[in-house]
């Protein structure tokens, strides 16, 4: 299982992280020690003082598959669920400035929190909406409409680069409003009116 996460989707956030808006889908990935399941408390990585969260529709992919069209990426995947692309900023700025990967600052342990639901595609209508909380205060609303590129778009082009198999994650890419955590903080993630999950800092 891998977990491929995709960057500036939302153009509000690009322009919130002063990034240009990209022509084509851009992605990382990390490995599956980044997943924290739902109901497991987030413990403050001590190499970073500058933690920020990073709300994001998931999709897993449900069959194997390899330069998918566009017109059949839909029967890849059924469900949606919720998770957190967490990203040790100041690592990341210093990774930009000497031109490295960023994969310190993007791919450390439990950097990928998840919830352990996942809504069936047939309860959404045209768009998909989401919100992340931090201590009760609305800090993120996501809507798949304003996502750059879409969900079938995301994986036909991943596809042309690596095989999807059965069990894969993708992190569709956060909205703007992206912010630090603190010990001590509880966060909340709610797609289509369902809390998917809530964890604390600690």
């Amino acid at each position: 299982m891998k977990i491929i996460c995709i960057g500036r989707n939302y153009s509000d956030h690009a322009k919130e992280m002063k990034a240009e808006i990209p022509t084509e889908p851009v992605f990382f990935m990390k490995p599956d020690t980044s997943i924290l399941k739902d109901g497991n408390d987030f413990y403050f990585p001590e190499f970073t003082n500058d933690l920020h969260f990073e709300c994001e529709l998931v999709v897993k992919i449900e069959k194997n598959g390899k330069n998918i069209s566009e017109k059949f990426a839909h029967k890849y995947y059924s469900k949606y669920s919720l998770g957190i692309d967490f990203t040790a900023r100041d690592l990341q700025s210093e990774c930009k400035e000497k031109g490295l990967p960023w994969e310190k600052a993007k791919a450390f342990e439990h950097s990928a929190p998840i919830s352990n639901i996942w809504i069936d595609k047939s309860e959404f209508q045209d768009q998909i909406e989401f919100d992340f909380f931090q201590n009760d205060q609305l800090k993120q609303k996501g809507d798949s409409k304003d996502m750059l590129f879409s969900i079938d778009q995301i994986i036909s082009y991943i596809s042309k680069y690596i095989t999807l198999k059965t069990g894969d994650l993708i992190f569709t890419g956060t909205p703007a409003g992206v912010g630090p955590v603190q010990i001590g903080d509880t966060l909340k993630g709610v797609l289509n009116g369902k809390v998917m999950f809530t964890f604390k800092i600690k």
